[in-house]
């Protein structure tokens, strides 16, 4: 199994190649965006360029002559175009309004050609040259930097430059990957094995909640952001450059403790899963959450996808999978297995009740139940129509208080 991870670090550019960077960034960006024009057909997603030999074959030499960049980093520039293209495609699919990808934040991507490791610095390409730059690492140890880039089991993957206007600090957002055959490490070739799924739930009210019935409400979360968003109102206020400065420490701390605050929900996550003998974390599909959960609270929606993020790294470490599964009716769904009925007056804020069968529960934890189920039908149907996988009998089954359901019989076996 491929496992990834990404270490950034921030670089000390010397001051007589800054702009070389800067220059460099530029003209990256203007590659990135002639490609993306290139790419693009405004009457119909069929006319859009999607294939990277395509785009590369008719813009490569044009962009050469017009640019004074390497040619990996043309053909990065080039890349990153037709990977955007191809997500507005599949959108454009779904019938939802795209419009063509424009580049203006300042990042390039550095393939292993155009970038090479020394141990406490970094060879990049430029405009001018090759640049070195050393690494400023922090006092605590093992660093992600040590732990991923330095070992020899991962293999240097392209990479972001990145430039924080706010700071005037270079970061290098470097992506390691290697291939895990440990045996703790969880596999997908297990067609007959027995799985059982921990469901969770992001909710609007709560932070997130699991099908076991354990809820991770977010009050703190909630109260720390209002006394963030508090702090920053009254430095904005005084227009200080004092409180400027101020306020770009206070957005480091802030960044730094949502995460370490998504990283101990995560941690627990997991721990749960593993506690209950689960193999699979089910999450609902992230995409247009924004528009989905437009009651939510803004930093919970950023709190969701830092925190599927984390999970999934953290969970296949223990031999867990993370997976995500159609959103679709899940909080309106009733999750009793004899029952199933969807109509959307079931649901009313936190309290579900069924108007079929009577069923009266949390909303949030009705919706973490659904979700496992899905997951589960869904892989159960899979084996079934699988030429490989014999009479497709390998059970599902979703953790559950007190018991489980299973995803194959769509029974209850345990539990409420």
């Amino acid at each position: 199994m491929e496992v990834r991870r990404t270490a950034p670090v921030k670089l000390i550019v010397p001051d007589e190649h800054r702009d070389d960077l800067h220059e460099s960034a530029r003209q990256f960006l203007h590659c990135a965006n002639r490609a993306a024009e290139f790419c693009w057909g405004d009457d119909s997603y069929t006319n859009c360029v999607t294939a990277n030999t395509t785009a590369r074959g008719t813009l490569y030499t044009e962009l050469r002559e017009e640019t004074d960049l390497t040619a990996n980093l043309v053909q990065e520039a080039i890349r990153r175009a037709v990977q955007a293209t191809k997500g507005c495609v599949e959108r454009w699919k779904q019938g939802k309004r795209v419009s063509q990808p424009e580049f203006t934040s300042w990042s390039m991507v550095y393939d292993k050609r155009s970038a090479t490791f020394y141990r406490d610095r970094v060879s990049l390409s430029t405009v001018n040259g090759r640049v070195e730059c050393d690494f400023e690492l922090p006092a605590d140890s093992p660093t992600p930097y040590e732990r991923y880039v330095l070992s020899e089991d991962y293999e240097f993957r392209a990479s972001t430059l990145q430039y924080d206007k706010a700071t005037d600090e270079f970061y290098f957002h470097i992506t390691t990957r290697k291939d895990d055959s440990d045996e703790s490490v969880v596999s997908e070739d297990t067609e007959h094995q027995k799985q059982t799924v921990l469901g969770i739930d992001l909710g609007v009210n709560s932070l997130t909640v699991a099908s076991t019935g354990t809820f991770w409400q977010g009050d703190g979360y909630d109260h720390w952001c209002r006394e963030f968003e508090k702090r920053r109102g009254e430095m904005q206020q005084r227009g200080t450059q004092a409180a400027h400065n101020a306020l770009l420490r206070l957005g480091k701390r802030e960044e730094a403790w949502r995460k370490q605050y998504i990283h101990i929900v995560a941690n627990e996550i997991v721990t749960e899963a593993v506690e209950n003998g689960c193999d699979v974390i089910a999450f609902e599909d992230l995409t247009d959450i924004r528009e989905r959960l437009s009651q939510a609270k803004w930093h919970h929606i950023w709190a969701f996808r830092r925190l599927y993020e984390y999970v999934e790294y953290k969970a296949r470490e223990r031999g867990v999978m993370a997976k995500q599964v159609a959103p679709n009716h899940t909080s309106q769904r009733c999750s009793r297995t004899d029952c199933g009925f969807t109509h959307e007056a079931n649901r009313d804020g936190e309290h579900f009740h069924c108007q079929k069968c009577g069923y009266e529960v949390n909303a949030d934890y009705n919706a973490a139940k659904n979700i496992g189920l899905r997951y589960a039908r869904k892989r159960h149907h899979r084996l079934r129509s699988s030429p490989t996988s014999g009479s497709g009998d390998a059970p599902v089954d979703v953790r559950v208080n007190g018991g489980t359901l299973n995803g194959k019989s769509h029974q209850p076996i345990a539990g409420d």
